[in-house]
């Protein structure tokens, strides 16, 4: 006979399972289900994304050069271009000034 471990990788495989079943059999609907969700996963997404800034910030007096836009600055831009295609898109290839914003 083999030995097997009980250790702690079946215990969070159960509770993966049992959150995913009970996410979908929430009585809530479906669209607020998912606008939390998805909330919720920007939210941890953005911890992160500060997380791993604060650590590259150590390396940029490793020689990373001065000025360069950081990873979450050329993401917003990337979002920000892409929010404004969309616009255009939905306007019929018409684009308009975009209002400032406070």
């Amino acid at each position: 006979m083999s030995e097997q471990s009980t250790g702690f990788g079946p215990f969070l495989f159960g509770v993966m399972i049992g959150a995913a079943l009970g996410f979908l059999f929430a009585p809530e609907a479906g669209a607020a289900s998912r606008t939390k969700l998805a909330r919720r996963v920007r939210e941890l997404a953005a911890e992160k994304l500060d997380e791993l800034g604060e650590l590259a910030g150590s390396d940029d007096a490793d020689g990373a050069e001065a000025g360069a836009p950081t990873a979450r600055a050329a993401l917003a831009r990337r979002l920000t271009d892409a929010k404004r295609r969309r616009r255009v898109a939905r306007r019929g290839g018409v684009e308009e000034e975009d209002e400032p914003v406070a």
